[in-house]
């Protein structure tokens, strides 16, 4: 371990596992900007060029380096009572989702966790069922979720829905893809919407979700009206904005599923949820009815988390 916590505020002490990774990039930020005590888990050994200026950044900004990794219990029980770690936030990529039931057997062990937010960072995993691969990845998380709450740990499943890029099936990762010059891969009929957050909103509203009692053992979802939109209307905005129309491709249902039975890994993970988001319509193919349902909201000027069908609730102001 590395990094000194002698003159650390004690008070809603963090601790970020998968910093380096896109989303969890943006989480450390958000909770480096807060204010907060800001622990990385970092697993030791070499890393690689991009993976070390993330850590030297967000290191010089005032995050504090801790050596480690989740699969190893003993270490994590140390790591949590020795820098009294109060929350949790997890951002492991997906090979890495099982990982996480030796961390939450290590929290449970502690005690003085207040909140963990597990690794989920996309649709809500209990109400989705994607195509295999998807559907693997989404039973482990779901086994994380019930060890959760089976230890009584008191969590918050972070349900972002789609990240802000060019959704593209046969991509890695949608944050790394552009909006196109040539042509439109539409998927479908394109007429079926997904919401669309931006990375660093979901790294805020992550980070703010932490001193918000309301969502304690809740499941929130970020649902964004001026960014629900189809694949048919994101054509139209790129091509407004570059002042060019552009031809048309459709990628049918049978195009996604055959890429998702090919079992490329992650492409076919990504072909899979693509699938499950255009065709069958897995972020809005449901209501916000249930108890442990909890919603984002934003304006221009300020946002708020409020509790969905509750009596005029007192929103939490967050200052834009």
């Amino acid at each position: 371990m590395c990094g000194s916590s002698s003159n650390v505020s004690e008070a809603g002490r963090t601790m970020i596992v998968g910093s380096t990774g896109f989303i969890g990039r943006f989480v450390a930020e958000a909770s480096l900007d807060s204010g907060r005590p800001t622990y990385l888990l970092v697993r030791p050994g070499p890393a690689s060029p991009s993976k070390t200026f993330i850590i030297n950044s967000l290191q010089e900004k005032g995050a504090i380096i801790i050596h480690g990794s989740i699969d190893d219990r003993d270490l994590m029980e140390k790591v949590l009572k020795e820098h009294k770690i109060e929350v949790v936030i997890s951002a492991v990529g997906g090979e890495r989702i099982s990982d996480q039931l030796i961390l939450v057997e290590a929290i449970k062990a502690v005690g003085t966790v207040k909140r963990f937010i597990p690794s989920e960072f996309g649709h809500d995993i209990d109400r989705a069922d994607p195509e295999e691969p998807g559907l693997t990845m989404y039973r482990g998380k779901r086994e994380v979720r019930r060890c959760i709450e089976g230890a009584g740990i008191p969590y918050t499943y972070i349900c972002c829905n789609s990240i802000a890029a060019w959704p593209y099936h046969d991509n890695t990762h949608p944050a790394d893809v552009l909006p196109p010059l040539d042509r439109f891969k539409i998927y479908g009929d394109g007429t079926v919407k997904a919401y669309f957050v931006a990375g660093s909103d979901i790294g805020k509203f992550t980070i703010k979700t932490i001193d918000d009692h309301r969502t304690i053992n809740k499941s929130l979802h970020f649902r964004p009206s001026s960014n629900w939109l189809n694949m048919n209307e994101l054509a139209s905005l790129w091509e407004e904005k570059i002042g060019r129309t552009l031809p048309r491709v459709t990628v049918s249902e049978d195009d996604l599923l055959a890429a998702a039975r090919a079992m490329i890994i992650p492409q076919s993970v990504v072909a899979a949820l693509t699938h499950d988001i255009f065709i069958r319509g897995c972020q809005v193919n449901y209501s916000m009815e249930k108890p442990t349902d909890v919603e984002s909201v934003s304006s221009s000027k300020e946002a708020a988390i409020i509790v969905p069908n509750a009596p005029k609730p007192e929103a939490m102001a967050i200052t834009a």
